[in-house]
C-alpha cells in the first residue's frame, strides 16, 4: 500500500518573527449559496521553517505534517 498524499497550500508569509516559524496567509473565493455573490475568505496558518529561510512577502508552498507543536502542523516544502 503506498502513502497518502499530503496537502499541500501555497500562501503568502505575513510574519517572520518566531524562531523556525512563519505564518502564512492563504487566500480564495468563496460563493454565497443563496445569493451567488463572490466573496473572498482568507486563513493564516504557522508554518514550520526549519533554516528560517523565508521572510516577509515570499509566496510558499507548504504541506501538512504531523503536529510538531501546539498550533503548528504544517511545513514548508518550496518558494513558489
Amino acid at each position: 500500500m503506498s502513502k497518502p498524499k499530503k496537502r499541500q497550500l501555497k500562501g503568502s508569509v505575513v510574519s517572520d518573527k518566531m524562531d523556525k516559524t512563519i505564518i502564512i496567509k492563504t487566500e480564495g473565493v468563496r460563493t454565497h449559496s443563496k445569493y451567488h455573490k463572490q466573496y473572498k475568505v482568507s486563513k493564516k496558518y504557522k508554518v514550520h521553517d526549519p533554516k528560517n529561510e523565508f521572510k516577509t512577502g515570499d509566496i510558499v508552498v507548504f504541506e501538512e505534517t504531523r503536529p510538531l507543536s501546539k498550533d503548528k502542523r504544517w511545513k514548508v516544502v518550496t518558494k513558489h
